[in-house]
């Protein structure tokens, strides 16, 4: 794998936004945006470390930033933390017994960026929201199927949205050249 694979994100050389095929604007937010719109939500300190500073919660405590533990076994959709991409639906939630949130695949494969990251004492692939930039976690090949990996979440990057709770709605796509 190379130094970053990039799923979605700015055209860097139009500088056009960016939509995913689900139709929500995936343009990588500014460091900026990024701290400001953790403001706006509201994030604990503890939040913002994990999303901003690329932190890790401790396994089996984790709670979303609206209060569901990390085993929440409710239908619904996990949004990002920072500006409610929608991430990972409920279908695709497993206990892996790692006791973070565990996923086999994201809702768009767009909504996230996995980056090669060697800073622990092991290679792993460290995933962002496409959007937001946020840390939420990493990723695994040793998932269950279909995909077979596991997309290990921190709770505290995420929101759920109990199933029949409207979700942040697709952004409309990019008006062309008039």
């Amino acid at each position: 794998m190379g130094n970053t694979t990039a799923r979605a994100g700015n055209d860097s050389m139009s500088g056009q936004p960016r939509v995913s095929k689900s139709g929500y604007d995936v343009t990588t937010m500014s460091a900026d945006q990024r701290r400001s719109a953790a403001e706006a939500e509201g994030l604990s300190d503890f939040q913002k470390h994990v999303t901003l500073d690329h932190g890790t919660e401790r396994p089996f405590t984790g709670k979303t930033t609206n209060g569901f533990s990390h085993d929440n076994k409710g239908r619904g959709t996990y949004v990002s933390a920072i500006g409610g991409l929608p991430l990972f639906s409920s279908d695709a939630k497993f206990d892996s017994g790692t006791g973070w949130p565990s996923f086999f695949a994201p809702i768009d494969p767009a909504h996230v960026i996995e980056k090669a990251d060697g800073s622990g004492f092991m290679q792993r692939v460290e995933v962002l929201d496409a959007r937001s930039g946020a840390h939420l976690g990493h990723v695994f090949n040793d998932g269950p199927r279909p995909t077979g990996k596991r997309y290990c979440m921190n709770a505290a990057a995420l929101k759920f949205i109990p199933e029949g709770q409207p979700i942040p709605a697709p952004d409309a796509a990019p008006e062309g050249p008039k």
